[in-house]
């Protein structure tokens, strides 16, 4: 169960090498988190960021996990469930893909889809039944500005974020009432890997300021978070800007 600071005491990260899911796995474990489990496929660069979180005072273990394998979502993350209550569920996975190189090989772009859609669409739906089985906890989506509207330069990563997007809101108003709460979180450009060393702008993000958005939305209690908060009333009037403009846009990073 969460603390009396709302902090919840068991972590499960699906992405476990995600930089956005370790931020907020030490945000937590700074309020007293103190179960952490982390799932992904098995790798070295899994082992040390369990050795990472190890050395903050968590208890914590990895999970073999892969997004494109949903056959085996329901037995591998039940075993996580059986193993005792989880708090807080964090998918964090996903690819961007290439865009350039997908538009020319379809089977490249569908593995993006899969990645990051049909893979989240399995997982959610795993993690929110074992939620609303314990009759608690909460269910962290990454989702992208960019799921808000397709742009000429990350269409098809846009397009497997929309589904993601649309996917977790609908989720959350089916699980209303149960105990179980969904929190939808859109960044914008973070700041991290091919990103980095790039002009900064106002709308950008680091995985730092995305994991404080995380625990102040599990806090609140909320349902959706923009990181930055401005990117809300931006993506509010870009949504609204007539097609013929909106392709005329200088494309953003």
């Amino acid at each position: 169960m969460k603390d009396a600071f709302g902090a919840p005491q068991s972590l499960l990260v699906l992405g476990g090498t995600s930089r956005i899911a370790l931020a907020t796995a030490r945000r937590l474990i700074a309020l007293r988190t103190r179960t952490v489990r982390l799932a992904g496929r098995p790798s070295t660069a899994l082992e040390s960021a369990a050795d990472e979180l190890r050395e903050l005072g968590a208890e914590v273990s990895t999970v073999e996990f892969d997004a494109l394998d949903p056959e085996s979502h329901a037995s591998g993350l039940g075993k996580v469930f059986a193993e005792g209550d989880v708090d807080a569920v964090l998918l964090a996975f996903g690819v961007p893909g290439d865009q350039a190189r997908d538009e020319e090989d379809p089977a490249a772009a569908a593995l993006v889809a899969r990645t990051n859609y049909v893979g989240a669409v399995s997982a959610g739906l795993v993690c929110a039944g074992a939620l609303q089985a314990q009759g608690h906890g909460s269910l962290v989506v990454l989702s992208s500005v960019a799921a808000e509207r397709a742009r000429r330069e990350d269409f098809i990563y846009g397009s497997s974020k929309a589904g993601v997007d649309a996917f977790a809101q609908g989720l959350g108003d089916a699980l209303y009432g149960t105990g179980v709460q969904v929190l939808v979180v859109r960044p914008g450009s973070v700041r991290t890997g091919p990103t980095a060393g790039a002009p900064e702008s106002a709308l950008d993000t680091t995985p730092e300021e995305v994991a404080d958005a995380i625990v102040t939305g599990l806090r609140r209690g909320s349902e959706t978070v923009w990181v930055p908060g401005g990117l809300r009333v931006v993506m509010s009037a870009l949504r609204h800007v007539p097609r013929p403009l909106f392709r005329r846009l200088p494309a953003s990073r």
